[in-house]
């Protein structure tokens, strides 16, 4: 198969479902832009503050995008491109970006409050506590994992005698350097624009050239040279301060500049496909379908049965429950006009479709290497697909070098910009949870108002994901898959309970709902019983084992519970109606 024609086909199709399927989705919630929005009504000069649509859109898409889009396809591809292509499309049209949308519909509709505290607005405190502590174990995990993953992208290397081996250091340590130096450019830009009302277009353009020059000399001088642990302390420092500072100071103009580079990103990578394509080599050598089950396993670990896997394993590129709580989270705090809730929450998450597209054109160009279990990581699967699709194109065959480092380079980038948000969006939960409908953290007294304190709440999250990251969070990262496609599963759910008590058409939210439920309990009993073998068989993991089968246990009893909740809520309101 021809991966232009994978590539325009698939963008073509994303572009008609805006239009049509995005526009109707609007008139049927009745999306008003004349309503105020919460990010005015509550506005705070911290956490409220109104965003323009370019910036807002910057950072939502940031927070959602990360690696999932590159990773999930990548991974999922030992099924074949049809498969892939066709959950993409189909998931990201009818599940993702209605999902997304009406998570931050549901939640400017509720003073820009979290879904959790949708959920108690219809279902009760119960459930809202039950959604509030599964989804704040989630993002601990998302912390520890992605502090993780960027201090093992900034740390040294050292020779055998305890000394750092600069040369094999350099990459890291150049990311390292680029990192800070665009979070003070960030700053910057955030003073600008919202302490100066520099013009945004200017301010832009400044912003650029900024980035630019601080890639230049980030890969010209590099002196940083830390450890993994020191690392880990550092980014847990920089989270803390990030997390409670006032959005405008870094939050939004940070994510907005990083956007650029995400969009550059996919600019580059469409040249690629296109330009090689019309030398006749974008070519994807993946089978159509390889069968049921993944006999492939270029990692050496098989993904299993097709169902649940491919649903579990394509999260970001299709669907993923991380996305409701940055909608519901940061979003919904800043929207500055109802009419932008469609461009950036529904046509964020197609945008992200057209990268899961890119990334299964790219892994398809290098497929022998990937099914060879040659080259597996897919950072370096996308980074190396593209750049030799570049290389291939007349005139452009120096460049694929420079281009697979800028590639990693911008996927290195977002793992700190969605772990920043993961931190903000862990400190909002665990606010909300010690809170009733209504209350903020000035109305409580009592413990309650010292464990609400933003710092406090934040100090509580941080000092929890970086400890788990020092230690084992690897031992339960594979359950997170699972818990992510669930909590979207949840969200479906709320946002189809919250529809259903304001009158308005739900229906488009049950099917989605269904299955992914389904989807989620199927893939947490094969965990489940995968680990029970494990206890059985006896051996150094097998405390490990009881932990996953613990967890994953504990995850089917809640979306019982939850879903049972729900049908309830539905079938009230149905007959009340």
């Amino acid at each position: 198969m021809n991966g232009v024609a994978v590539l325009i086909i698939g963008i073509a199709i994303l572009v008609v479902a805006y239009l049509t399927y995005g526009r109707w989705l609007s008139k049927q919630w009745g999306i008003d832009p004349s309503r105020e929005t919460p990010s005015h009504t509550e506005e705070d000069g911290v956490d409220y503050v109104p965003a323009k649509a370019p910036v807002l859109m910057g950072h939502h898409f940031s927070s959602i995008a990360g690696a999932g889009p590159i990773n999930g396809p990548i991974q999922a591809a030992v099924f074949g491109w049809v498969p892939v292509l066709l959950w993409v499309l189909i998931g990201g049209i009818f599940f993702g970006a209605v999902h997304d949308f009406g998570a931050l519909f549901a939640s400017i509709r509720n003073k820009g409050q979290s879904i959790g505290e949708v959920i108690a607005t219809t279902m009760g405190s119960k459930a809202k506590k039950l959604f509030i502590i599964f989804s704040y174990l989630t993002l601990i995990l998302v912390v520890a994992a992605f502090g993780s993953i960027v201090a093992n992208t900034f740390m040294a290397t050292y020779t055998e005698s305890g000394a750092v081996d600069k040369v094999a250091s350099a990459a890291n340590a150049t990311t390292a350097m680029i990192s800070i130096l665009f979070i003070i450019i960030a700053i910057a830009f955030g003073f600008l624009v919202y302490r100066r009302n520099a013009g945004l277009g200017v301010s832009t353009v400044i912003g650029v050239v900024a980035i630019i020059a601080c890639m230049v000399i980030g890969m010209n001088w590099h002196p940083i040279y830390l450890s993994n642990t020191a690392w880990m302390i550092i980014v847990g420092i920089y989270i803390l301060a990030a997390s409670v500072a006032p959005v405008w100071i870094l939050l939004q103009p940070r994510d907005y500049l990083s956007s650029f580079l995400l969009y550059f990103m996919m600019i580059v990578a469409v040249v690629g496909i296109i330009g090689c394509g019309f030398t006749g080599g974008a070519h994807m050598d993946i089978p159509a379908f390889t069968g049921f089950k993944d006999t492939l396993a270029p990692t050496g670990t098989s993904l299993g049965y097709m169902f649940p896997a491919l649903f579990v394993t394509i999260a970001c590129g299709a669907i993923s429950g991380f996305h409701s709580l940055v909608g519901s989270g940061t979003t919904a705090k800043q929207l500055n006009n109802e009419k932008d809730a469609q461009p950036i929450a529904y046509g964020g998450m197609l945008i992200e479709c057209a990268l899961a597209i890119i990334s299964l054109c790219a892994v398809g160009y290098i497929w022998a290497n990937y099914a060879s279990g040659e080259t597996v990581t897919p950072t370096v699967v996308f980074a190396t697909g593209i750049s030799k699709m570049l290389g291939s194109i007349p005139g452009l065959a120096g460049t694929e070098e420079i281009a697979y480092t800028l590639l990693v380079l911008t996927v290195s980038v977002f793992c700190l910009t969605s772990l920043d948000t993961a931190t903000r969006l862990a400190r909002y939960m665990f606010q909300e949870f010690w809170l009733e409908p209504g209350e903020t953290y000035k109305d409580v007294t009592g413990y309650k108002k010292v464990l609400t304190n933003p710092f406090v709440a934040t100090l509580i999250t941080v000092v929890l994901g970086i400890g788990l990251g020092l230690t084992g969070y690897a031992n339960i990262w594979p359950l997170f898959g699972a818990s992510n496609q669930l909590l979207a599963a949840l969200g479906l759910l709320a946002v189809a309970t919250w529809l259903g008590k304001a009158g308005k058409n739900n229906k488009m939210f049950l099917f989605p709902m269904a299955f992914m439920l389904v989807v989620t309990i199927t893939s947490l009993c094969f965990t489940l019983k995968s680990n029970i073998a494990g206890i059985a068989a006896g051996g150094a993991g097998v405390t490990w084992c009881y932990v996953r089968a613990i967890i994953a246990a504990l995850l089917v009893v809640l979306a019982v519970v939850l879903a049972v909740d729900g049908i309830k809520t539905m079938a009230k309101q149905k007959k009340e109606a």
